[in-house]
């Protein structure tokens, strides 16, 4: 029988759990439930606390007896990251649902976002209408807005709970009776400034038979393929859009974190890697720019984000962390660098053009870059030249092709 866990606080909770569980019977699916509470539950649950806690070598009852919010929320939050993954493999749910506060929130979601992606996962929360990022990541978990407080049932709440379990009970119990042909997937990274680049590129790529994910380059996009690089879904590379680290250097908003550009070298993943894009710094609304950028050369992308030139300086950072990530790959890998722009907008005769700019980064990279592991190739034409995008794609394809045969 299909079935559905619950995850949640059923000290606090425990009436809103029972009815949300009893919904979940009433419609035919059973239910399997974990109290990730830190007291007594109001119904005997399949996995107590004590046994969420011991997944990370803790004693409920000494958390208990610490009455330390704080500490019970870590040590509980990391208790269903470790166990949640397991239950699942061990075959004892289809899909999880849970709900909660803040609290409840923060303690569901690390073992959610741990599940592979295509398990069904809903959390129904108060802070699902605001930044769901901490509790999302690189996840498909769906956040539902509680609109009101997950605490009693009533005129509103019970239609949510109810909406909830419908939307879970979906997805559980109808199987995709599509037939999808298997290819070789391509991940690959885009913006709005590089789109055509990536498009020449896919045309490309899927006239001989690969199939693309694009990932926005916008900072959780680029995150979410280096999960993914990283438990083996793709078998190769196209990283044209490399903004990201602009972002991160220089306090964007659309960073994608210190560890971009580490998963196709640390996992010998194949990979073709550019530099779209990173003549440009990623803020909100002109009035968000930090005041210390005051007198740069911007330009309004669209009333709610504002774009930064990147400075020699700056490119030059860029240049020497690139590199450094680049010379993590064992091989299979190649560098390929637009010599007459690296964006819609940094060519002759646009608001971002910059020979000088461009210039320190390919001439930082060329000195740093380890050339027995990684393959330079120079092209004078601007990123988005279909030349240059069917190159770097025809190169991907020679890597993939040396990789199979290995």
């Amino acid at each position: 029988m299909k079935t559905i866990a619950l995850v949640g606080t059923f000290d606090s909770k425990g009436k809103e759990f029972l009815f949300v569980k009893e919904l979940i019977e009433s419609l035919g699916l059973a239910t399997f439930t974990v109290h990730t509470g830190v007291f007594e539950p109001a119904f005997t649950p399949d996995v107590n606390n004590a046994e969420v806690a011991a997944a990370v070598g803790e004693n409920i009852s000494e958390i208990a007896a610490k009455r330390d919010r704080s500490n019970a929320t870590a040590v509980l939050a990391k208790g269903v990251e470790v166990l949640l993954p397991k239950l699942y493999d061990d075959g004892m749910f289809d899909g999880v649902l849970s709900f909660g506060g803040t609290g409840g929130t923060s303690i569901s979601t690390p073992g959610m976002r741990a599940l592979p992606i295509g398990v069904p996962k809903v959390m129904v929360s108060t802070v699902a209408s605001g930044n769901t990022e901490p509790y999302v990541g690189t996840s498909d978990l769906i956040m539902m807005p509680s609109v009101v407080d997950v605490a009693g049932l009533n005129i509103i709440s019970t239609r949510i709970f109810t909406n909830a379990v419908f939307s879970i009970v979906g997805m559980v119990k109808f199987d995709s009776k599509i037939d999808v042909e298997k290819k070789p997937l391509i991940a690959a990274t885009m913006f709005g400034l590089t789109t055509p680049c990536v498009n020449y590129a896919r045309e490309y790529l899927e006239a001989r038979g690969y199939e693309l994910l694009i990932f926005h380059a916008t900072g959780v996009g680029g995150r979410t393929m280096e999960q993914l690089i990283a438990d083996g879904f793709v078998d190769g590379v196209l990283d044209i859009t490399t903004t990201e680290w602009a972002d991160e250097l220089m306090g964007g908003i659309l960073n994608g974190g210190p560890n971009r550009l580490e998963a196709a070298a640390d996992n010998d993943i194949p990979q073709v890697v550019s530099l779209g894009a990173l003549d440009m710094v990623n803020f909100g609304p002109f009035n968000s720019v930090p005041k210390h950028y005051e007198g740069r050369n911007f330009y309004k992308h669209n009333p709610t984000i504002t774009l930064m030139r990147t400075t020699v300086e700056e490119n030059k950072k860029l240049g020497e962390v690139i590199a450094e990530k680049l010379n993590r790959a064992k091989g299979n890998t190649v560098l390929m660098l637009p010599l007459k722009g690296l964006s819609g907008i940094d060519v002759e005769g646009q608001p971002f053009y910059g020979p000088e700019e461009d210039e320190m980064l390919v001439e930082t990279l060329k000195a740093n870059i380890d050339s027995s592991k990684v393959k330079i190739i120079e092209m004078d034409t601007d990123i988005n030249n279909k030349a240059f995008a069917e190159t770097a794609a025809e190169q991907l394809v020679q890597l993939l092709d040396k990789a199979y045969i290995k």
